[in-house]
């Protein structure tokens, strides 16, 4: 049996990189899909590869920091399949870095709205839902900024780290109600976006290598398998967790 055989399945930030590889191995493991996307012409394609591959997806275009949209997306979601059994709260974007006495109250601000308040949005609606259908489980992606200080990137490592109580807080409310929520911490992966950084600063890419115990970047994929494993009844008496997927990164 496969681990998501027949559920409903929402991916936000699933227009490439970690949300389309987890849209991907969703699909791949028996759900249906909403791949949920501010950009259309990504999120379409993350669709069109799942049912390429025999799946089953729909691509909702929306802004996850936005109230209305989010609850939009959610509603798309269960008029279409009815109900919304799992999700992933992958979206995210942080603009910029830089000392603390010289960072600008607007990107902090954006990176907070974009990285945190964006994913407490998606679990409003989708805890809403799953409640009125029997319950369910979330997986939010946080990162390895949050684990210790990160100087330089503080906005950041600051919204993670919201992130990983905020799941830890909504699990402890909904634990009794058949809601599972954790979530998972990427260290260095390697997405197109990285890619497009070694591209600019090759002299980095050995540094980043070396912050994994294992000497190597991360794929997309093995995050996703992680996620995939969290939505799953294979961890149906995990709940509150933060799961590490970083080649031993955080054990430098």
């Amino acid at each position: 049996m496969l681990l998501l055989e027949n559920k409903i399945a929402l991916i936000t930030g699933a227009g490439g990189g970690i949300g389309r590889a987890i849209a991907l191995a969703c699909a791949r493991e028996g759900a249906s899909v909403v791949v949920a996307d501010f950009n259309p012409e990504s999120g379409e394609e993350t669709a069109g590869l799942v049912n390429a591959q025999g799946g089953d997806a729909i691509f909702v275009k929306g802004d996850v920091s936005d109230e209305t949209a989010v609850e939009k997306t959610v509603a798309i979601a269960v008029e279409h399949y009815g109900r919304l059994d799992v999700a992933c709260n992958a979206a995210a974007l942080s603009k910029g870095s830089g000392p603390i006495h010289e960072y600008e109250r607007d990107i902090f601000d954006h990176t907070l709205e974009m990285c945190l308040t964006n994913t407490w949005l998606c679990m409003k609606y989708e805890i809403a839902t799953m409640l009125n259908h029997g319950g369910g489980a979330i997986v939010n992606i946080s990162s390895n900024a949050s684990l210790r200080g990160q100087p330089f990137n503080t906005a950041y490592a600051a919204a993670k780290g919201g992130v990983n109580l905020l799941t830890k807080s909504s699990a402890a409310e909904y634990g009794s109600q058949a809601i599972r929520i954790n979530a998972v911490s990427p260290g260095v992966i390697r997405t197109p976006a990285l890619e497009h950084y070694f591209e600019e600063q090759p002299e980095k890419r050995k540094g980043l290598e070396r912050q994994a115990v294992m000497n190597r970047l991360g794929e997309p994929d093995e995050i996703a398998e992680a996620v995939v494993f969290l939505l799953s009844d294979r961890a149906s008496f995990i709940t509150g967790q933060l799961l590490s997927v970083d080649g031993g990164g955080a054990v430098r």
